[in-house]
């Protein structure tokens, strides 16, 4: 039986990223995302409730998002789930967690905040920053990139612009 795992996640950072590097010379960072989720219950009330997923983003991407991304900034970020499963004091524990493959920062950067220089992006648009596909099936050009979100043909070619998108 086939299966198919994919999770695409919009939220906000619950802490400031902070990027190590493995042996090999990899960039890897652990972000916690706060989703927010808003559902009517039987009673008509509407009730807020926020889950809190462990995200893990590779190479550049975590690199981006050390630079770009600070705790309560909007992301949205698509992957994979993976269990963890590690045995403390003779007792098994897991733990389910989002393996980030793109990620797409949803706000500008204004004068004075994050980034290496204090100037911002001043409300321009960046390119999104993705890991390497590694699916081979690579639309875009001579990267390495799978090509993230935003402006990619796939959207364009039904017509719509970036301004439609409601986030």
């Amino acid at each position: 039986m086939a299966s198919f795992n994919r999770v695409i996640l919009v939220g906000n950072l619950t802490r400031d990223v902070e990027v190590r590097y493995i042996q090999s010379g990899s960039a890897v960072a652990e972000i916690g995302l706060a989703v927010n989720d808003r559902r009517k219950t039987a009673s008509g009330e509407w009730v807020d409730e926020t889950t809190f997923v462990d995200v893990t983003l590779w190479g550049r991407t975590a690199e981006i998002a050390s630079e770009y991304l600070s705790k309560g900034s909007p992301v949205l970020v698509e992957g994979r789930l993976k269990l963890d499963t590690w045995e403390t004091d003779g007792q098994k524990r897991s733990k389910l967690r989002v393996v980030g493959e793109k990620m797409q920062m949803l706000s500008a950067r204004g004068p004075g905040q994050g980034g290496p220089s204090s100037g911002g992006g001043g409300g321009q648009r960046r390119q999104p920053q993705s890991a390497p596909n590694r699916g081979g099936g690579n639309k875009g050009g001579g990267d390495d990139f799978g090509g993230g979100y935003g402006g990619g043909d796939d959207y364009d070619s039904f017509g719509g612009s970036s301004d439609d998108i409601p986030f």
